[in-house]
């Protein structure tokens, strides 16, 4: 499977990240780049740069902000998250 390149901002301890790692998993995806922000705060700033959000997981797919582990789940739901993965 050719999928997009998927971001994920997170944190060591985050119930969220790994939920939303665990979907993208069932759904093909074997690369997350997993950019930690609780290891370097330059990227927690990137990260609010980029979203305007606080809280992990900030989830990329290719140049598309899906969101957090709800906004994810929300694709998966609507059925929108495999033509997201598989353009």
């Amino acid at each position: 499977m050719n999928t997009p390149h998927i971001r994920m901002y997170s944190t060591a301890v985050c119930p969220y990240c790994v939920r939303a790692e665990q979907l993208l998993q069932r759904k093909g995806v074997s690369a997350i780049e997993k950019i930690r922000i609780d290891l370097d705060p330059a990227q927690r700033d990137t990260m609010m740069n980029l979203t305007g959000r606080r809280t992990v997981p900030q989830i990329f797919i290719g140049d598309y902000h899906v969101g957090g582990c709800d906004e994810l789940y929300d694709l998966e739901r609507a059925g929108r998250l495999d033509s997201l993965l598989n353009p």
